[in-house]
């Protein structure tokens, strides 16, 4: 019988691993094509991430339910076929309810197929775990990804237009036509290194860097609450008892 102690902590484990500890844009360092190429709007973020997230977690639970059926000599072709037969869909998806988002989007779309993060999850964790631990990866390391590709989408917009949330109808239809938001004002001239892939560079690597410094403060206080509890745990009691010998 299963610890539900152990099982919860599993599962914290894969959410901390798919969000921070390993992402796979800002750790792992993959998928960084489409993380460059569409980040320029936070529309365009949202709506590769959004796709990538759901390929990723029906990929890790087919991948899952397969596991065992499947011999080492096709496991990787099989893979491939299953994440590509999921990417089609989401395809036909996008041209049938955001048309228009797809054709800007264009064959970063497709290119899901080959992004590394998606099979390596597929070949790392999947085809080793169950069902409910596979599909919460996917999903977490999705979630992950498309959370930095939202970040980098905004700092990208806001630095290059002033503006943030423009045509967001696009993704989320009429409801979302008036969302934009003029953040620096109508005399912002804008930064075009901004919007261009130098400058999707240039956001990613302050990312990287913010996170390993809170990566490195954390870790250096978690170092000195250890060492004070040592310290403090160490310590002998010495008992008065007024006789002198």
């Amino acid at each position: 019988m299963n610890n539900p102690v152990n099982e919860t902590n599993v599962y914290q484990d894969i959410c901390q691993k798919g969000l921070w500890k390993n992402n796979p844009a800002l750790v792992q360092v993959l998928g960084l094509c489409p993380l460059l190429a569409v980040s320029a709007s936070v529309v365009n973020a949202l709506g590769l991430g959004l796709a990538t997230l759901m390929v990723l977690t029906a990929s890790n639970t087919a991948v899952s339910l397969i596991r065992n059926q499947i011999s080492d000599t096709i496991r990787l072709p099989a893979f491939v076929m299953i994440i590509a037969s999921l990417v089609s869909c989401i395809e036909l998806m996008m041209k049938a309810y955001t048309y228009e988002l797809y054709k800007i989007l264009g064959i970063f779309i497709p290119l899901i197929v080959t992004n590394c993060a998606v099979l390596g999850r597929a070949e790392a964790f999947a085809s080793k775990n169950k069902v409910l631990p596979a599909a919460l990866d996917g999903f977490m390391m999705g979630l992950g990804f498309t959370l930095v590709l939202v970040c980098v989408g905004a700092i990208r917009e806001i630095l290059g237009t002033g503006m943030i949330f423009n045509n967001m109808q696009l993704l989320l239809g009429d409801m979302a036509a008036h969302w934009k938001i003029n953040v620096l004002g109508d005399n912002y001239p804008g930064v075009i290194l901004a919007l261009l892939p130098p400058g999707a560079f240039i956001v990613v690597g302050f990312l990287m860097a913010a996170k390993n410094f809170i990566d490195n403060y954390l870790k250096e206080k978690a170092t000195a609450k250890n060492a004070a509890q040592l310290i403090i745990s160490g310590g002998k009691r010495v008992r008065t008892t007024g006789h002198i010998a």
